[in-house]
């Protein structure tokens, strides 16, 4: 088993609910209110912070969509910044 991982578990109660444990929120970064999403993979389920999961699906889709707009350096992202400015304010 990996140095990092460890093993924890939890009841299932009758209604189908079950209390995550502490170091496994504490590891999702997730609290009282908080969303967490399940993953099926076959017959192996992950469980992950909802809204973590949601930022690395937005950037998985967004990867290389400044290079393929042309916006290929810092400069040309700032002038495309000064541009909408200019355009909203009008």
């Amino acid at each position: 088993m990996l140095a990092n991982a460890f093993v924890d578990n939890a009841k299932v109660m009758s209604k189908g609910q079950v209390t995550i444990p502490k170091d496994v929120r504490e590891v999702l970064g997730v609290t009282s209110g908080d969303r967490i999403s399940f993953i099926v993979e076959g017959k192996t389920v992950k469980i992950v912070n909802s809204a973590v999961y949601a930022m690395q699906l937005l950037q998985s889709e967004m990867a290389g969509e400044a290079e393929r707009s042309g916006l290929d350096s810092e400069d040309a992202v700032m002038d495309l910044v000064k541009e909408m400015r200019n355009e909203e304010s009008e």
